[in-house]
């Protein structure tokens, strides 16, 4: 009958400890040694290798641990643990990625995280640090028998203690061709484009009104848009050129955007906004496709009038599912990203939906949620680490 072990190798590492380790194993009396899993972390020069290994009936830990000891293994303070695996200590149950960020993530906070993890009867099986700046960010396989209920308390652990959480499915989806959905105001920009119009039309009081009920989902979304652009009626044609000259990016979204595209993902926009003002904006970003709104001109004036079908809220997710359709990637492997009521349908229907800087209602209906003011976080959540993020910038 088979016997499993593992072998835990700690210590200050150095080059060729895992060559003499795996030879050792080679010379084990009585039968094949035979490695059914591997995990190492190194942190500032320390080592924490483990090996699971499947061996004949007639190898004992003993004859494991000298083999391992006559190799040299452990001089230079290594030290070697093996021990028996036991059956019913693995814990059942597929396995989830937990990604956890904040300005500064905390012990308080991770013990919060761990707690829930425990009350569940899951165990975290993998740690890794995706990023120390702007924000910290941590990225956890998490392994439970109730993914519901697990990914319920993760989530609600995490942001009572203030930390900003992802909760996915792991599995190869992550390497594969995503399609990535970015609202426009208040996302990709700082800004609201309808505000900085009205702002030269003089009614910017007026339409910033109608714009905070319609994002708090107080008001339908294409009944608050067609009376802000009413109130744009006479303007010149040439205040759509000021007002993109004024637009500012959300701090992040360039990297955003060029980390995409260099890794294969599809970048994205569908924007309650209108075209006039983005397609100029996103053809410099070599953003290919956007759905938006058009602002009706005659005379070269506004007058106040929309031309075609409203990008409102269940437009936005019917621009979602056709640009996922155009680029050949099913719902799965979408990520939506949005602020505002009429972004909830997109965050719902694609496979990853991020509230970022969103509001209460918002984020109830995403999957994760980001309160820095950093949009490039939401690499994180595809487990990109600031490391990567830099190396090719």
């Amino acid at each position: 009958m088979a016997s499993t072990y593992l072998i835990t190798v700690s210590g200050t590492d150095r080059p060729g400890l895992a060559a003499t380790l795996f030879g050792a194993l080679r010379t084990v009396p009585h039968g094949d040694v035979d490695i059914t899993d591997i995990a190492q972390i190194t942190i500032r020069g320390y080592l924490v290798l483990c090996v699971e290994v499947s061996t004949g009936s007639d190898v004992s830990p003993e004859s494991l641990a000298v083999a391992i000891d006559r190799s040299g293994v452990t001089t230079d303070g290594i030290s070697v643990d093996v021990s028996v695996v036991e059956p019913e200590e693995f814990v059942n149950g597929k396995r989830l990625l937990l990604t956890v960020l904040a300005p500064e993530v905390t012990d308080a906070s991770l013990e919060s995280v761990f707690s829930a993890m425990a009350e569940c009867g899951a165990t975290c099986e993998r740690i890794v640090h995706l990023a120390n700046y702007p924000v910290d960010c941590y990225e956890m396989v998490v392994r439970g028998p109730n993914h519901q209920i697990l990914r319920e308390r993760l989530t609600q652990a995490a942001r009572t203690a203030g930390l900003d959480v992802a909760v996915q499915r792991a599995g190869l989806h992550r390497r594969s061709k995503h399609l990535v959905v970015l609202d426009a105001d208040s996302t990709l920009l700082r800004d609201e484009v309808i505000d900085l119009i009205a702002e030269v039309g003089g009614c910017a009081n007026e339409v910033r009104s109608i714009t905070e009920a319609a994002m708090r989902g107080e008001l339908d979304f294409s009944e608050s848009l067609r009376r802000r652009v009413s109130l744009l009626r006479g303007l010149p044609e040439t205040v759509l050129d000021d007002v993109r000259a004024r637009l500012k990016f959300t701090p992040g979204a360039r990297t955003l955007i060029r980390t995409l595209q260099r890794l294969g993902y599809v970048p994205a926009v569908v924007s309650g906004g209108f075209v006039e003002v983005l397609a100029p904006l996103l053809e410099n970003l070599g953003v290919e496709h956007l759905a938006a709104n058009h602002l009706e001109v005659l005379d070269g004036h506004l007058t106040g009038e929309l031309r075609g079908d409203i990008v409102d809220r269940p437009g936005k997710a019917a621009a979602l599912a056709r640009f996922a359709d155009l680029v050949g990637v099913p719902l799965q492997q979408t990520v939506a990203i949005g602020d505002g009521a009429n972004d909830i349908d997109m965050l719902t229907l694609a496979g990853l939906g991020i509230a970022f800087n969103a509001k209460p209602v918002v984020r109830d209906h995403a999957d994760a949620a980001l309160n820095v003011p950093y949009l490039d976080a939401v690499l994180y959540f595809l487990g990109i680490s600031r490391e990567e993020i830099e190396a090719e910038a």
